[in-house]
């Protein structure tokens, strides 16, 4: 078919790369403007962007779709289909309409659950035993269309990392399948009952409650890794905290204050229950094992962590 693609993050590579491999014609790879990172600030390209330049793909990279000059421009490609994933662009009506089947989205869960910018995140923060992809029909709303095709999985103690780089391979796959014959997967519409939205991500979340159980604690570390990343904060310096075991889930440790440590062993209370962290970063500092963290920088039972 003849394709334009639309993604940004690493999120979408996989399916550009699938698309790519299974002989579709790639005649226009969208994605978001290169932008200032890291202490430097220097410009850096998109995922999608060096991926598609690496393999010989023409990029657009518009700050917006809604001029009527970008419209005309995407119009004049002749599309079958856009294929979408984390664009990062809202695409207005006229980019919606011009391919002869539509726009396709890889979305990040299991619709209409988790509708929105972090849907990976909310899941895990939310305890939902499996999530998923959804091929989806796109159109005007905030991923309310049809749905084309739905793959599954379970949860179960993933981080955020590991568990976008699985729907991410999965997206690929139905998107590639979808895309062999749309006519056996006809866009179904999506239910009104069931329906969240997976608002993006705030920095200030990652900041770890210890007002939660030891549970809702432990999966904020999931969600947050590898980034923002959970955190407390000691004496001015903040650590990361990227994996955590669940000590007491249920049971409320006889005298505990949370966010206050049991042991020498960096176990800190929660309400109820307790975590353990078992890997852990200081600020400008490699990611380690907890054990070897408390070694060098000992956190001796009864320091409050804030």
């Amino acid at each position: 078919m003849r394709i334009a693609f639309m993604g940004t993050p690493p999120f979408a590579v996989p399916t550009l790369a699938a698309l790519h491999a299974a002989g579709h014609e790639i005649v226009a790879v969208y994605t978001q403007p290169p932008r200032p990172a890291q202490r430097g600030k220097k410009l850096q390209q998109s995922a999608v962007h060096l991926w598609a330049e690496a393999h010989g793909l023409p990029v657009r990279t518009p700050k917006s779709l809604r001029s009527e000059e970008a419209q005309a421009e995407f119009a004049a490609i002749d599309l079958d289909v856009a294929v979408v994933a984390a664009y990062g662009l809202i695409l207005p009506q006229p980019i919606l309409d011009a391919p002869r089947e539509g726009c396709l989205n890889v979305h990040g869960s299991i619709l209409p659950r988790w509708r929105g910018a972090a849907p990976v995140q909310r899941a895990i923060l939310a305890g939902d035993a499996e999530t998923g992809v959804t091929i989806m029909q796109m159109d005007a709303g905030l991923d309310t269309g049809g749905m084309r095709l739905i793959d599954r999985t379970p949860v179960a103690g993933k981080t955020a990392g590991e568990l976008t780089d699985e729907l991410a391979a999965m997206g690929a796959a139905l998107m590639v399948e979808a895309l062999a014959d749309l006519s056996a997967c006809p866009p179904v519409a999506q239910p009104d009952d069931g329906a969240t939205y997976a608002a993006k991500i705030d920095k200030s979340e990652a900041r770890l409650d210890f007002l939660v159980s030891a549970p809702q604690a432990e999966r904020q570390i999931r969600a947050f890794n590898p980034v923002p990343g959970a955190f407390f904060e000691l004496e001015g310096e903040r650590y990361k905290i990227l994996a955590a075991d669940v000590v007491h889930p249920a049971d409320t440790v006889a005298g505990a204050v949370p966010g206050v440590t049991l042991d020498d062993a960096l176990t800190i209370a929660c309400n109820p229950g307790a975590i353990r962290a078992t890997r852990i970063q200081r600020a400008g500092k490699p990611a380690m094992d907890a054990a070897e963290l408390l070694r060098g920088r000992p956190i001796a039972a009864g320091t409050r962590l804030a």
